[in-house]
């Protein structure tokens, strides 16, 4: 009896503790919070969907607020949607982020920016055999060069701001930037580039008090995501049932509470969590709850990740064994 009760101490208690001491011991970056009232935030993207949810978040917050995007029609929209909900005005800016001198040009424009959401990005779902390689190259200028054109012309000024409380860099990824999908190539592609970027930049700015975040919505319902629908492989749908979308504000909640927290991975509903935690790999990890959550569940979630994986290539095989058997295909 004794021998079971030490066994049981020991496994359940001391081992966790013991794991626990560990982990805050090694964990870096250390916790920090990042406030956002009265403080500069910028997003690009802000003209609509999670953008312009985020902007209403960040402005019922007490941000500063301003937005970037290309059409000006659509950012005196947003201008005017903000106001009306909020009260509080937003500084826009129309520029393409692929060209860096505009997006520079901005930057300077605006002044200091303590908090910039990279929100920007173009979607296509479409098998690649079937996209034209413009299609890739266009994904790949908007959602990662942008990024680097966004970043390259902020950091110098963010660097040296007279502001003494931390700032933020957060990246909108996707869940898509977690897993591959089927119809996804171009698009998981320039996600996937966001998160070594990430973790890179994160390395190069810590010194200077500046955090970097990864925001991984689900589908998100939005006018794009309407539009989306109508292109994207049946295949892709199928596969992609199982992931409800969220909405706009609710995304923008979770980003906003993640970036406060100075979070590196910032996932939007359970299903995000349970990839992060999969995937969590040689990202830095501040929370000490999250961090062993990690080392404990790693087993167990690459067993439900394998799972899943299982269910998407028995559906891939099903497609294919009925459309060569359908008479249209014959």
């Amino acid at each position: 009896m004794a021998d079971a009760y030490f066994s049981f101490f020991t496994l359940f208690i001391i081992i966790p503790l013991a794991l626990l001491a560990f982990l805050y011991f090694i964990l870096r970056p250390r916790t920090v919070r990042i406030p956002i009232k009265n403080r500069h935030v910028f997003i690009t993207g802000g003209s609509s969907g999670i953008g312009l949810a985020l902007a209403h978040r960040a402005a019922t917050e007490g941000a500063r607020v301003s937005i970037l995007a290309r059409s000006q029609k659509k950012l005196d929209e947003a201008k005017n949607a903000v106001k009306l909900a909020t009260g509080i005005e937003v500084a826009v800016f129309a520029a393409d982020v692929r060209d860096y001198d505009a997006v520079k040009r901005v930057v300077e424009e605006a002044g200091q920016i303590d908090v910039l959401i990279l929100n920007h990005g173009v979607f296509t779902a479409l098998e690649l055999e079937k996209m034209e390689l413009s299609e890739v190259k266009f994904t790949m200028d908007v959602n990662v060069i942008g990024c680097f054109n966004m970043i390259k012309a902020l950091l110098p000024a963010m660097k040296i701001r007279k502001d003494p409380l931390p700032a933020s860099i957060a990246f909108v990824s996707s869940q898509a930037g977690q897993v591959g999908i089927y119809g996804y190539a171009a698009y998981s592609a320039s996600k996937f580039a966001l998160r070594g970027l990430a973790e890179a930049l994160q390395q190069e700015v810590i010194a200077d008090n500046i955090h970097v975040s990864l925001i991984f919505p689900p589908d998100t319902d939005t006018p794009g995501y309407v539009e989306e629908n109508k292109r994207k492989p049946e295949l892709t749908k199928i596969i992609a049932a199982s992931s409800g979308a969220m909405k706009a504000d609710e995304v923008a909640q979770k980003a906003i509470d993640g970036i406060k927290s100075g979070s590196f991975f910032i996932p939007c509903n359970l299903e995000g969590l349970a990839l992060s935690i999969a995937t969590a790999g040689l990202s830095p990890q501040r929370s000490l709850l999250m961090a062993f959550v990690e080392v404990v569940a790693a087993g167990i979630l690459r067993i439900a990740a394998l799972c899943f994986q299982w269910s998407w290539y028995d559906s891939i095989e099903k497609w294919h064994i009925q459309r060569k058997s359908s008479p249209r295909s014959s």
